[in-house]
């Protein structure tokens, strides 16, 4: 079977697979690993696979429908998202009318909202393959009977039938991400060296955040790691594969979390010199043991991307950040710092229950710790999480649909909003903690003074670049009287998409939720 997996396109710089679809502040763009692992899959069992990258290389919806068009699908999966998900319909509806083939989605939302996606897509989507979705994709391909296809959500006679979910995939079963479909200089990141690749070490979390995303709806609360001779043959194959990459970042959320496992990881990384030839990054939580840290150090480790959320334990237990506290987190920080790990702060505003002065202690608290780097979001409430849930029954969600996720520019948009602390003040207190952050003279110099490379020089000013852009945006529509969230939906994403066929031109129009 021919598969074609669309990444699609949703205006300039819009992040499909990352944790808040949107342009974000920082200009970044992510790696599809779970995509490509699932093509990969499609790939050993000998099917003609196809991956069109849309959305990181800034396609039109044009391009996207046409590129796919002309690769004459037996089958279109694509990666859908809570704010591109009309757009996403339209164009599969485009590529169906003019190929002939079956769609399916994968992904958060169309996971979270099964029902809705085929009530909207009807006539369009085929198949929501929620959750773990390799194998299951696989055996659609293999011509396994809908019925028999564990994990599979379909449509038959009308009516939407949800087979037995699929077991938990088996991590060390899966191949390599089938990263010989794209190139890793489509993914620019002012955070990492550039170019560099991602690799998940593990799928699951064994933490219960309530506004994560993964746990809650695609890989579930047991973590389960790959084996360290995995991990480790996966750097190998990325270098042979990309040898101009200049890192690699352990993408899963909770790297550490298992002692024994960062232990030989970090081993066999030193046992094959991979530290000499390469650096790597990973994500972090405070609570992690300290012990650990001058082993990961030697093998290589160069950035700590850490979850440290808010600047108030109050706020950390409101949104079930397990085991972690205020003290915890400077104390960390200190060990790392002290190591010379460069340490990227991640910060949310906009917990329940949020005011002016927790709000306030959050930018204080990363203002106070041996940070490089920060990002600071709003909280998101994504469908499925239990913040969403809560947030929902007690009237706390701005958007009212679908296409309301994003500001006019397809921004970020703040959806959370509280008696005592509105998403304007939210949005006020995110924009005063970057520029108080960033701003400093002592940042500007400790951030000028750590170039050491052209590289480097080249991360920087993408990162710059980035903040500058963002904030002239905002500057440029306050000057024209607007709000970023004064009209959520993006003019862009409501136009009429009008595409070739062979005899005319055929509008296709946003569904109505």
């Amino acid at each position: 079977m021919k598969v074609v997996i669309l990444n699609p396109s949703f205006g300039d710089n819009f992040v499909r697979v990352a944790r808040w679809a949107a342009k974000s502040r920082g200009r970044v763009q992510r790696h599809p690993e779970y995509l490509l692992t699932a093509a990969q899959v499609l790939i050993d069992a000998g099917h003609d696979t196809h991956f069109v990258e849309a959305a990181a290389r800034n396609f039109t919806a044009e391009e996207s429908i046409e590129t796919a068009v002309d690769l004459k699908p037996d089958l279109l999966v694509m990666h859908v998202t809570t704010p591109s998900i009309y757009a996403d319909i339209e164009q599969a509806q485009i590529i169906k009318n003019r190929t002939h083939c079956k769609v399916a989605f994968v992904g958060q939302h169309a996971t979270a909202e099964i029902d809705n996606t085929f009530e909207i897509g009807r006539g369009v989507v085929d198949y929501i393959l929620p959750r773990e979705y390799d194998y299951t994709l696989r055996d659609i391909a293999n011509g396994i009977a809908d019925d028999k296809n564990l994990g599979l959500c379909w449509i038959k006679d009308g009516k939407i039938i949800k087979n037995m979910p699929r077991p938990e995939v088996d991590v060390n079963e899966l191949p390599f991400p089938a990263w010989q479909l794209i190139q890793p200089e489509w993914y620019p990141d002012g955070g990492k060296k550039f170019p560099f690749l991602t690799l998940i070490t593990g799928r699951g979390c064994n933490n219960a955040c309530t506004f994560c995303r993964d746990p809650q709806l695609m890989y579930g609360y047991k973590l389960r790691n790959r084996s360290a001779q995995k991990v480790v043959a996966e750097m190998e194959h990325d270098l042979k594969l990309h040898p101009q990459i200049r890192e690699i970042m352990f993408e899963t959320d909770t790297f550490a979390a298992d002692r024994q496992h960062v232990i030989d990881v970090c081993n066999l990384i030193i046992e094959k010199g991979i530290n000499k030839r390469i650096s790597w990054s990973c994500n972090m939580r405070v609570n992690t043991d300290l012990s650990l840290l001058p082993l990961m150090r030697e093998s290589g480790c160069r950035m700590l991307m850490t979850g440290f959320e808010f600047g108030t334990d109050e706020n950390l237990r409101v949104i079930r950040k397990g085991g972690v506290s205020v003290d915890m987190a400077r104390e960390y920080s200190k060990e790392a710092n002290r190591l010379g790990f460069t340490i990227h702060g991640c910060f949310m505003i906009g917990a329940p229950g949020e005011t002016k002065e927790s709000a306030r202690k959050t930018i204080d608290f990363a203002k106070s710790m041996p940070l490089d780097t920060i990002q600071i979001t709003g909280v998101a409430s994504y469908p499925g999480t239990s913040l969403y849930k809560w947030a929902k029954e007690n009237n706390y969600i701005l958007a009212k649909d679908w296409k309301d996720w994003l500001t006019e520019n397809g921004e970020q948009r703040t959806l959370l909003s509280y008696p005592q602390f509105s998403h304007k003040d939210i949005d006020e207190h995110i924009d005063i903690g970057l520029k108080e952050f960033y701003l400093r003279p002592k940042q500007i110099w400790n951030m000028f003074i750590s170039i050491n490379s052209v590289g480097d020089l080249l991360r920087k000013l993408h990162g710059f670049k980035a903040f500058v852009h963002y904030f002239a945006q905002k500057t440029l529509r306050a000057i024209q009287g607007k709000r970023p969230d004064d009209q959520p939906t993006a003019k862009f994403l409501n136009r009429t998409i009008r595409v070739r066929t062979e005899a005319q031109d055929i509008p296709v129009l946003t569904p109505v939720h």
